[in-house]
């Protein structure tokens, strides 16, 4: 496969790993990615919370001296108004808005698992599926958009697709990268004793991809 339609590949090092495209990623980083921020303490709670309310506090102030309209840029404080006197009209919205997210986002981390299992056990369907994906990660949701209305209308489907489309190619990225990292004593082993492919991929790959199938999800979360 050419280096141009490679899905980007994380490499078995400690200090660091090269994607397709020879840049560093660390997996340290990825890993306290994934753990989160560990906060330990109240104080470093506190200090969140300091920094949350000193920016709002700025930006409110800073709003109000100006004497910026509020079509332009309402204040915090208008808008947490809005949202909890309007709440009762908001809130049905809320839900349709929450299962579409839930729905795209569930279809797509399928797909991408899917896919992340067929080019990993099947190398050739990589050069198939590699330029679409990589498509997708470089084009702006937001200009695919459009062409999901023109063709599905303005109902649930666009909206759902959409955020699959956005989801999928994170979720199948970083699962494909979990199943390749896996040792390759390991397999040469659990051949010998006669496993199939298919027990070696539930068995062994999935196990141990798990970490980079949980990045994955988050980012396709993000995204």
């Amino acid at each position: 496969m050419s280096g141009g339609d490679a899905i980007p590949e994380f490499s078995k090092s400690k200090s660091g790993a090269k994607s397709g495209d020879g840049q560093e990623v660390s997996l340290t980083n990825l890993s306290a990615f994934a753990s989160g921020p560990g906060i330990k303490s109240g104080k470093e709670v506190a200090a969140i919370l300091a920094v949350a309310v000193i920016i709002i506090g700025g930006i409110e102030l800073a709003l109000r001296l100006f004497h910026v309209p509020l079509y332009i840029m309402p204040p915090p404080s208008s808008i947490a108004y809005a949202l909890f006197d309007e709440f009762p009209l908001i809130a049905p919205h809320l839900g349709y808005t929450l299962v579409e997210l839930v729905s795209g986002f569930t279809i797509g981390a399928i797909v991408g698992l899917v896919l992340a299992a067929v080019i990993t056990q099947f190398p050739f369907a990589e050069k198939i599926v590699a330029p679409y994906i990589l498509l997708l990660v470089t084009t702006p949701m937001l200009a695919l958009v459009p062409l999901l209305i023109l063709r599905f209308g303005f109902g649930y489907t666009p909206r759902i697709i959409a955020v699959a489309l956005a989801a999928g190619p994170m979720v199948m990225i970083n699962a494909a990268t979990g199943f390749r990292r896996v040792d390759s004593a390991k397999i040469a082993l659990a051949r010998s004793y006669g496993a199939s492919t298919l027990q070696i991929f539930w068995k062994i790959r999935a196990p141990m991809a798990l970490p980079m199938i949980l990045v994955g999800l988050m980012i396709g979360a993000i995204f």
